[in-house]
């Protein structure tokens, strides 16, 4: 059954009303409504640049469905939008996804994320958007060879409630890793993290999450945070990084056992209350330790700390949660920059903010798509048919250049019917 208010059609209402409180400054010819909403069409149609975007603009039938499928009332000119995307802080933008999420909830569209005792798995990585050896802004972050070449580059931490069984995942605002005003250093990923963590927390404050990282936040200050702001993890740790806490389970007591499912071996071993490291030797965690035999003989070992009390009841049930953090790089990252998104193409860098505010409406446009994934029947029935992502954009792509569509029912319903 068809949930009107998760549709394309209603986000995208959503997500216009919200643009609609920015203001438009003075002498501007276009809304800022409708810029931002049109750099929305760039990513919501996998317009491979924004050349390309233009192109089509000159067909009548393209032209005509973007601006209704888009509710746009005129749609700038390539540059026209670089310039007005480039004065606008991407950090206001950050209001059209918790109105996105809100609804999402509110629909039960959340609930199945739901995992170990009602807590939502929060996964968190960091990725490269851009990159170059002669275009640069003041927001770049810049790293020097040993050969004296120096390179520019953004990234972007991100932030997806992911699920074991579920292969979508629920996209958050991210967080980037740039020069702040004034700042003579480089940004890194812990400091992003702390910043997206904070904003996570602020925005909401009365959701169970469960943390998954890897082994980079392993550490004491970061897991405090956590506790701070009142959210359990499951983080990798790596012996090479914990000598003094391996060293701590290997000679203490500890329980382990095995068990084989189908052809496949598992073996288990965790300790609760045990020191993070030598440093900070009042800090405690729960470790568990997972080793996999598959049918070939091949055997992995993945290890975690976590502030949840491990059991031989839930230990499984931690182990997959631990391993869930794969879905912020393989169904996120991957997606972006494999599935038609065009996550590390450059539609224009600017002077201010361009790069990070393309780079937030190629992620709210992702975030309405993994919606519809979910929610949406027309939606999953034109993906179910085509098969695959980049098919269904061409087809969606194909299908407004010769016919026009008063709505995404009609768009979707076309495709899946009648394709041409």
């Amino acid at each position: 059954m068809q949930r009107k208010h998760l549709s394309m059609e209603s986000l995208l209402r959503l997500v216009r009303t919200h643009f609609s409180t920015l203001p438009t400054p003075p002498g501007c010819s276009i809304t800022t409504t409708d810029c931002l909403m049109s750099g929305l069409a760039v990513y919501g149609l996998k317009a491979p640049s924004l050349l390309k975007f233009g192109e089509r603009l000159q067909d009548e039938n393209c032209k005509k469905n973007i601006k209704n499928l888009y509710h746009i009332g005129q749609i700038p000119s390539d540059t026209y939008l670089r310039e007005r995307l480039d004065v606008i802080d991407p950090q206001s933008l950050r209001r059209a996804f918790t109105k996105v999420f809100a609804v999402a909830q509110r629909g039960k569209i959340i609930e199945p994320y739901q995992y170990l005792d009602n807590y939502y798995l929060l996964s968190l990585d960091g990725s490269g958007y851009f990159s170059s050896h002669e275009v640069s802004c003041k927001h770049c972050c810049v790293k020097q060879s040993k050969n004296g070449k120096v390179t520019y580059y953004h990234q972007a931490m991100g932030a997806v409630l992911v699920h074991p069984d579920i292969p979508h995942v629920i996209p958050l605002m991210p967080e980037f890793i740039h020069k702040h005003d004034g700042a003579s250093k480089n940004d890194c990923e812990r400091n992003a993290s702390q910043r997206l963590l904070h904003h996570i927390r602020r925005e909401h404050p009365h959701l169970n999450l469960m943390v998954v990282e890897d082994g980079l936040a392993s550490n004491e200050p970061h897991l405090k945070l956590l506790d701070t702001l009142n959210m359990r993890y499951i983080i990798g740790a790596k012996e090479g990084d914990h000598k003094f806490l391996f060293d701590w389970v290997r000679h203490g007591d500890k329980t382990a056992w095995t068990f084989t499912e189908g052809r496949t071996t598992h073996t288990f071993a965790f300790v609760n209350g045990v020191p993070l490291n030598e440093a900070h030797f009042d800090y405690q965690v729960n470790f568990l330790a997972y080793t996999q035999t598959d049918p070939k003989g091949k055997v992995t070992t993945w290890s975690w700390v976590t502030n949840f009390t491990i059991t031989r009841h839930n230990a499984y049930a931690i182990m997959r949660g631990g391993r869930a953090r794969w879905h912020v790089e393989n169904q996120t990252f991957n997606t972006l920059k494999n599935q038609g998104y065009q996550f590390e193409h450059n539609f224009g860098h600017g002077y201010e903010h361009l790069c990070s505010t393309m780079a937030v409406l190629m992620f709210l446009i992702f975030l309405i798509d993994q919606i519809q994934m979910l929610a949406c029947a027309s939606f999953q029935a034109a993906k179910k048919r085509l098969g695959s992502y980049i098919s269904l954009w061409e087809e969606m792509r194909v299908a407004i250049r010769y016919f026009i569509f008063e709505s995404w029912e009609a768009l979707f319903c076309r495709i899946t019917y009648n394709p041409p």
